[in-house]
């Protein structure tokens, strides 16, 4: 079967880049502007096709090393290319977040964005590996975010993504059942409330700060949205439906963000934090 332009772009996460505009380029600049002091090593959780590693080793000239920790082996190929000209100071690695090995890097600076959801319920997991590859004294800059969620878990993308299967003809009240069936866990249910998340990072660092803001979504047609789902969200939601109905779906997709678009001026808004930690030393 010929895949879609979409669907393709999908199976790779491909097209970031233009996608993160919508959202994820806001967490950069947040973050590398809260960065402490003049770190010679950063890592970089998720480090996705570079752009914050490059963003880095341009703002902060003390660095010595950035190092980029990411699943997808299409957005590592991306940012090798993105970071080629830094040389010897780029090491990127390819790592499971849900299970990361240990690394030579002890850095100064420990950063992840928008990332720490996808690694529900086993977050403790990341969270020791980063309070054990930092320094004596280090930062870790962690941006979460927190959709309203409804009694069933769902929210934030996770609305959106029911317009479109309803549109597609399948009950609202059964897009649940359908997550459930098909594995896929809500994004809403993955992102903990703050008080919950609070608690689980208290147990590896001390919360020195925090900031927040309401991470606003615009788009200027359907196709936009369609691509930027894709390439952030890939085929995680698009696999509840059988191969053939997956490129309506992506057109969905557009369709219901760009309707939201129409009627509230804006896809989506929801809360987001910018945690600064240090890591604790008195935990088992």
């Amino acid at each position: 079967m010929t895949l879609s332009r979409t669907e393709a772009q999908a199976r790779i996460l491909g097209g970031y880049d233009d996608a993160s505009r919508l959202r994820q380029v806001h967490d950069r600049d947040w973050v590398l502007d809260r960065v402490p002091g003049a770190p010679e090593v950063l890592i970089d959780l998720g480090s996705g096709i570079g752009q914050l590693l490059q963003e880095a080793l341009e703002q902060l000239p003390s660095l010595r090393l950035a190092v980029g920790l990411e699943r997808s082996e299409h957005r590592i190929a991306e940012a090798t290319e993105r970071l080629r000209p830094a040389g010897s100071r780029v090491v990127l690695h390819r790592a499971d977040l849900t299970a990361p090995a240990p690394l030579p890097h002890r850095a100064d600076v420990v950063t992840m964005t928008s990332v720490l959801h996808w690694l529900y319920p086993v977050e403790h997991r990341v969270l020791e590996w980063v309070r054990t590859h930092l320094r004596p004294g280090g930062s870790f800059l962690l941006t979460t975010y927190h959709p309203a969620a409804d009694r069933h878990g769902l929210g934030g993308e996770d609305d959106i993504v029911r317009d479109a299967l309803t549109g597609l003809g399948v009950r609202r009240d059964a897009v649940p059942g359908l997550f459930g069936d098909h594995g896929v866990l809500p994004i809403a249910t993955r992102t903990r409330p703050v008080p919950e998340l609070g608690a689980l990072l208290a147990e590896f660092f001390e919360i020195t700060a925090y900031w927040e803001r309401e991470a606003v979504v615009t788009v200027r047609d359907a196709a936009q949205y369609e691509h930027f789902h894709a390439a952030t969200f890939g085929d995680y939601y698009a696999a509840v439906l059988p191969a053939p109905e997956r490129a309506a779906f992506y057109r969905e997709v557009g369709r219901a963000a760009w309707e939201r678009q129409q009627h509230a001026g804006r896809v989506s808004a929801m809360p987001v934090r910018l945690w600064k930690l240090t890591p604790r030393h008195d935990t088992p």
